[in-house]
């Protein structure tokens, strides 16, 4: 079986976020883009992070996708180190249930952009969907992947409607 070539790296503020990113993981890999997931912390592990951002052109990476939760400075540090796209996923989570974490990834400073998806599950779908977005500008064949996942979704929501529509007619 062919490795598809690493083009974005997934950072997660602890190995806790693990079952969070698993959707992106696979939403990638259904695109045939290849990553890489690492646990790095803003705070706990800062010249690491600093690193991984800084020599992530050289590995090959594109787009990088960073969850964390509480502070949720994971993806300001990275996007202060690297020129590449970087994609916050809020992690929902603590005592405002994900409310600083969103708030801290949205609320960076100019010239410091992180792309900020929503919490939970669909944050890190989307930020999967995002970094295909991003990868398919220059590469045709991964934009007819992309438009055929929206055709599907589009698909899934008809089918839901005939269900509702069905059951509500008793049917």
């Amino acid at each position: 079986m062919k490795k598809n070539k690493v083009e974005v790296g997934i950072l997660m503020g602890s190995d806790s976020d693990l079952p969070l990113v698993r959707p992106a993981v696979d939403l990638l890999e259904s695109f045939g883009v290849g990553c890489e997931i690492r646990v790095l912390s803003a705070h706990r592990t800062p010249s690491a992070a600093a690193v991984y951002a800084a020599t992530a052109v050289g590995r090959g990476l594109r787009v990088i996708i960073a969850a964390a939760g509480g502070a949720a400075h994971l993806g300001g540090v990275i996007a202060a180190h690297t020129t590449l796209p970087v994609i916050g996923i809020p992690v929902q989570n603590g005592a405002l249930n994900g409310l600083d974490a969103l708030l801290a990834t949205v609320q960076m400073p100019a010239g410091i952009p992180v792309a900020t998806v929503t919490l939970g599950s669909a944050g890190a779908a989307n930020a999967a969907v995002l970094a295909v977005q991003i990868l398919s500008t220059d590469r045709p064949a991964l934009r007819r992947k992309l438009l055929a996942h929206k055709r599907g979704l589009e698909k899934k929501v008809q089918k839901g409607n005939l269900r509702v529509q069905a059951a509500l007619s008793g049917k």
